[in-house]
């Protein structure tokens, strides 16, 4: 038996998305495309849109990376903080 795994382009994944979001439910969408519900569940999480304050809208891989970009400003930022207390000399008023 063998476990090959059926790639879907974004093009067959975001229509399916959106005619959930039109009403459909992800079992019939299941039956309707052949997809098991549990990868259109993922689908509709990865293509689902946040709208932030300012009115852009996100996506939840968008919204992903961000938090993975923030993440990795913040230990950059760690890390200068400390280059920054070793390299900096004491400064003795004595």
């Amino acid at each position: 038996m063998s476990n090959k795994r059926t790639r879907y382009s974004e093009d067959f994944k975001k229509p399916i998305v959106a005619l959930y979001y039109d009403g459909q439910t992800q079992l019939r969408l299941s039956e309707d495309y052949g997809v098991a519900p549990s990868t259109i569940h993922k689908w509709i999480k990865l293509y689902s849109e946040v709208e932030t304050d300012n009115g852009e809208i996100l996506t939840d891989k968008q919204v992903s990376e961000l938090q993975k970009q923030v993440a990795l400003f913040k230990e950059e930022n760690l890390i200068l903080k400390k280059a920054i207390a070793i390299f900096t000399p004491y400064s003795n008023n004595d």
